[in-house]
């Protein structure tokens, strides 16, 4: 079962894929956020077809105290739009601490600044669809 991961950014969406078997998740685009959010679903329902996806995974951007903001209402709303618009399952999934841990990883890896600002979005939602597809329970 394929599995697309989404990291909802202000101005850029990163995208994940998992395998056919839905163990690894490995980053595939980023979205420019700038067309708007139908612009977006459109896009991202390109992504879901053409890579035969089940299942959508959006990063909900809770609290460190696990309350939900702005950001995790917006994501919410998204989230719902999305499982109209692509008659798929939608689930969300925090991502507290994903960008942060994204960041880490590139700098550890000796990623230039520039480039890390391009990766970023799509290295977050490796790390959101990574933690939700371990967390499934294996068949």
């Amino acid at each position: 079962m394929r599995v697309l991961g989404l990291d909802l950014g202000d101005k850029r969406i990163g995208v994940a894929l998992s395998d056919p078997l839905g163990w690894t998740a490995q980053g595939l685009a980023v979205i420019a956020g700038a067309g708007g959010a139908k612009s977006n679903i459109r896009r991202i329902r390109e992504i879901a077809e053409e890579h035969e996806v089940e299942k959508v995974v959006v990063g909900l951007p809770l609290n460190m105290d696990g309350s939900a903001g702005p950001r995790a209402e917006k994501a919410r709303a998204f989230a719902g739009r999305l499982a109209g618009a692509l008659g798929l399952p939608v689930e969300l999934w925090d991502e507290r601490l994903t960008t942060v841990q994204a960041e880490r990883l590139l700098i550890k890896a000796d990623i230039k600044r520039a480039r890390r600002r391009q990766v970023i979005d799509k290295m977050a939602a490796v790390l959101i669809l990574q933690n939700y597809l371990d967390a499934r329970p294996k068949r």
